[in-house]
């Protein structure tokens, strides 16, 4: 069996407030939550903008990694996430839009592209996922 990805497991916890859930990690407390569009209190990011938000850190750190490894100079790189689902079958697309501010070369960006699609939570969120849950 595969070893886990984190050193300590997350353990998110909901009281009696709708919504509000706090998510401990190795170093703090991330609070989620929900628009005031559907009763929550909008305290803390919802589960979908969390989803988008683990890919698009991953994403702009693998990029900045390979940059600095290549002595590029890039200052800076945005990254632009939304998704859409069809619910019969259920189906995810996931819209990501990477902008480099200043760079014209096509060829880097290219290969920039290649990279990024590399980042471990794109190969995550592009492969077979299963959940196992216990009660």
């Amino acid at each position: 069996m595969a070893d886990n990805l984190l050193d300590n497991d997350i353990v998110a916890t909901i009281g009696e407030q709708k919504y509000y859930v706090e998510v401990v990690w190795h170093n703090g407390v991330l609070v989620m939550d929900e628009p005031v569009s559907i009763e929550g209190k909008d305290l803390g990011p919802d589960p979908y903008t969390t989803l988008l938000a683990s890919l698009a850190g991953c994403t702009l750190s693998t990029l900045r990694m390979y940059i600095s490894r290549k002595g590029w100079n890039i200052p800076e790189i945005k990254v632009i996430l939304n998704m859409q689902q069809e619910l019969n079958p259920i189906y995810t697309i996931i819209k990501r839009e990477i902008i480099f501010p200043n760079l014209n070369d096509d060829e880097m960006k290219e290969r920039l592209l290649l990279v990024a699609q590399k980042c471990p939570v794109s190969k995550i969120l592009e492969n077979q996922i299963t959940i196992n849950t216990t009660v």
